[in-house]
């Protein structure tokens, strides 16, 4: 699509374990474009994220706004972003509003439909807060579950009843920390990079995934979003794991989406071992070629 193009800006959050997402997207026309934020950090990230959209993308406003999972370094930079911008819908899952279908998953029988709605709003206050600022300036808000389509992304996953499934244990999961390959290459330097090449190449037919990695609930209910942009496939997976992302390549399937084809990937939760496996590798980036295969332009997505 002649003059169609797209641009994804990953702004930096926090630091070590505090690092979430802040994400601004413009697809489009010159002329013509459309600008979504999917999450906004901390209110630090948020606040760089209305400077990166005023500066770079020229306007003020957004038209999609999303969250894809309640966590604050995840949440709280979003209130910045409609304090500061107009914006054109807000999309957060809001789960306070199901308490009458969950309420039979915790187990203190006494609880009421009343209270489980104000307990939801105060453990997720970050998201309830996004959905009171909308409310206080009259932008729609919607709820990202598998089949809703936001501007032109498609969510893939969670469906509602399994997203209400794992409300009740929200809180509960701990997470396991893991050293990721950038976290890696900060603390050895980078002449750790040639060391870590030859370490790749030695043990390239040694697996170090597992099938069975766990992240918490919360990250579970991420939003997965894809899109097909002039062409060009974007898979976004904010901080979701094994069983999300398989939900979501089913998901695909039944849309006729190869994934594989996608152009860009975001590896979830900042490249955390416990929120992928080989399996799911395989699924969304395509299977492990051979030691020594010499890649080629054809045998590539571009």
């Amino acid at each position: 699509m002649a003059g169609y193009g797209y641009e994804v800006d990953f702004l930096p959050v926090g630091s070590g374990d505090k690092s979430g997402d802040a994400i601004a997207l413009r697809y489009g026309e010159p002329g013509s474009y459309k600008v979504m934020v999917i999450d906004g950090g901390t209110k630090e990230s948020g606040q760089k994220l209305v400077e990166h959209i005023k500066m770079h993308y020229e306007t003020t406003h957004v038209d999609y706004l999303v969250n894809t999972h309640p966590d604050a370094d995840h949440a709280s930079g979003l209130e910045v972003v409609i304090e500061q911008l107009t914006v054109g819908e807000v999309w957060i899952h809001r789960p306070w509003e199901y308490a009458e279908e969950i309420r039979h998953w915790f187990k203190d029988g006494r609880i009421t439909d009343e209270s489980l709605a104000n307990r939801l709003k105060d453990l997720l206050a970050h998201a309830y807060r996004l959905e009171e600022l909308a409310d206080e300036k009259d932008i729609p808000v919607y709820e990202p579950y598998a089949g809703a389509k936001i501007g032109d992304f498609y969510v893939l996953s969670p469906d509602q009843d399994w997203y209400l499934e794992l409300v009740p244990q929200f809180n509960k999961t701990p997470e396991a920390r893991s050293v990721n390959m950038a976290e890696a290459v900060t603390s050895f330097g980078a002449k750790a990079l040639e060391k870590i090449a030859s370490w790749i190449d030695e043990h390239w037919h040694i697996e170090t995934l597992s099938e069975d990695g766990e992240t918490s609930c919360e990250n579970e209910s991420s939003v997965i979003l894809y899109g097909n942009l002039g062409g060009r496939g974007i898979l976004l997976t904010g901080d979701a794991g094994i069983q999300a992302l398989e939900k979501a390549c089913d998901y695909a399937e039944n849309l006729g989406v190869d994934l594989v084809t996608s152009r860009f990937i975001q590896v979830p939760h900042h490249g955390s071992r416990n929120n992928v496996s080989p399996s799911i590798l395989n699924r969304f980036v395509g299977s492990k070629v051979g030691q020594g295969t010499t890649l080629t332009k054809g045998s590539i997505s571009e």
